[in-house]
């Protein structure tokens, strides 16, 4: 028999009538792909900036690698977290919270101006400083300062990515969901491609300090965008019914709550943490080293760095919304989807 989705899918099966039900959802779109930019820029600042940071504040490779570190750390668990709050409290409010976090993170950045660079831990801690490790007590408080924002940057900008497919879910049909994810997934490597031209700018005329506070400020003028535009397809008062059939063309999924141990029983699982665990060392190398690499090895300074970087990560977009219109393409011919756990 016959389902209202399925026919309705029949009606949307060709690529041209897609698109002349409605433009709604790629404006849904545009908001995923300008936060995973700015998630981005907040993000790459301190690699672009790492030789001046360490010149001016007298960081070692170490103090560096550990302020790296805090973002990591954070950035896993907010990672791992953050699905569960959008389904709490929704991704409207659950996206803007975590915009509004990171953004005031990233900005605090700048506070650590206010610490001399030759202060450390030992001489903020005297009551402790006989008894601690020497190691500890020599460690500068500008590097405690960067990695307390990196920490809480790292935390919420973890929200990020579970936000964005959450709400292609909720605005895509499956055909187009790749093609969507791939579209805003291409804003990390647009963010990533921004950062070199726009921060050493910044830098060079206001100081590091400003570069922190404008970049976060970015993300304000985000929030004001996705809370007056974002709806639910359902209460979205400017999407057309039958760009909202399109929409809602597939069967419906079931609702079913997966426990973290049944997960691993899917090859989907698998197979994104495969793809990661070899994928992401390589491009976080390129975020935070790179830029040092490139200042060491070949002698770029602050204002020559952004042309290699921009060649790398522009790059990287075609490789990002490539693999992502390949299978949307597939399924608008006819041809099968990604194989589903047994």
């Amino acid at each position: 028999m016959q389902t209202d989705a399925t026919a309705t899918g029949e009606r949307f099966g060709g690529r041209g009538i897609a698109a002349s039900v409605g433009w709604s959802r790629w404006g849904v779109c545009a908001l995923l792909f300008f936060a995973t930019t700015l998630n981005y820029i907040d993000r790459q600042i301190i690699g672009i900036l790492k030789p001046v940071l360490s010149k001016q504040l007298g960081w070692s490779e170490i103090d560096y690698s550990n302020i790296v570190f805090a973002f990591q750390i954070a950035y896993a668990l907010g990672y791992a977290g953050a699905g569960r709050l959008m389904d709490r409290v929704g991704v409207r409010r659950g996206y803007a919270l975590a915009v509004l976090f990171w953004s005031l993170a990233a900005m605090a950045h700048a506070l650590t101006w206010l610490i001399p660079p030759e202060a450390k831990l030992g001489n903020w801690t005297s009551s402790i400083s006989h008894t601690a490790p020497v190691w500890l007590m020599m460690i500068p408080m500008t590097v405690l300062g960067f990695s307390a924002a990196r920490f809480a940057l790292g935390l919420a900008e973890g929200g990020n990515f579970p936000a964005a497919i959450k709400t292609v879910s909720e605005w895509f049909p499956k055909k187009e969901r790749a093609l969507a994810t791939g579209i805003f997934n291409a804003g990390s490597n647009v963010g990533a491609l921004v950062a070199p031209l726009l921060v050493p700018w910044l830098t060079i005329a206001f100081g590091w300090p400003t570069a922190f506070l404008v970049t976060g400020a970015l993300g304000f003028v985000w929030l004001a965008a996705w809370w007056l535009w974002y709806r639910s397809p359902e209460t979205h008062p400017r999407l057309r019914p039958a760009e909202l059939a399109y929409i809602r063309s597939d069967p419906p999924d079931p609702v079913v709550r997966i426990s973290w141990p049944a997960l691993l029983r899917y090859r989907q699982t698998w197979a994104f943490v495969v793809g990661m665990f070899l994928v992401a060392p390589i491009w976080w190398f390129y975020l935070y080293w790179i830029p040092d690499f490139l200042n060491k090895r070949y002698g770029l300074d602050l204002l020559h760095l952004g042309p290699p970087l921009v060649v790398i990560y522009l790059m990287t977009d075609v490789g990002s919304i490539g693999p992502g219109a390949a299978p949307s393409a597939r399924r608008s011919a006819g041809g099968s989807g990604p194989a589903t756990a047994d």
